[in-house]
């Protein structure tokens, strides 16, 4: 066996030295890939969770506005046969010629209860006898036989107002229809 020059010891060491830098760069910068990748993925959570929550704030914001428009729709539905009621009044009433008085109190109260409900949001669907039947937007209660040709599939009488609050169709009116 040969013995080593010191110089070739020294280059041995060098170069180990070398390689044991090397083997720690390479270490180093997988690590610095880890950590990067390991912040992407953290980052496209956040996203993912931000975005998740800005949809949650726009649907809880859009219900709650429905909400509003329409919290009252019970009392509404349930206040629709009292309009009903008068306007039947009303109608029995102006037969009457000698009732005079108590007509213009019953068209009173009538009108002071519209108003109010029209402020609340309440609205009258208009309808008007020979409109087109469209099943969407008319309830048909009965079919009868058209008085003439150019009544079929029209509205022949209207049995009862529809309402709408806000938007919402909370009673569809209810017609007779010429087959």
């Amino acid at each position: 066996m040969s013995k080593k020059s010191k110089k070739d010891v020294i280059e041995d060491k060098v170069d180990a030295k070398e390689n044991e830098v090397k083997q720690e760069q390479v270490e180093t910068v997988s690590v610095e890939d880890q950590l990067k990748e390991e912040i992407k993925n953290e980052k496209d959570k956040f996203l993912r969770l931000f975005a998740e929550f800005e949809n949650y704030k726009k649907r809880t914001t859009k219900e709650r506005i429905d909400l509003f428009k329409t919290a009252s729709q019970d009392v509404m539905v349930a206040m629709l046969p009292v309009l009903d009621d008068f306007e039947r009044a009303l109608n029995h009433i102006e037969e009457d010629k000698e009732a005079e008085e108590v007509r213009k109190g019953v068209l009173l109260i009538y009108q002071k209860l519209l108003s109010t409900l029209e402020q609340k949001g309440l609205s009258v669907i208009q309808v008007e006898k020979g409109d087109t039947f469209n099943a969407d937007d008319h309830e048909a209660v009965t079919q009868i036989a058209a008085p003439s040709k150019d009544l079929k599939g029209k509205i022949i009488d209207i049995l009862e107002k529809g309402y709408k609050l806000g938007d919402k169709v909370i009673r569809f009116p209810k017609v007779v229809i010429g087959q």
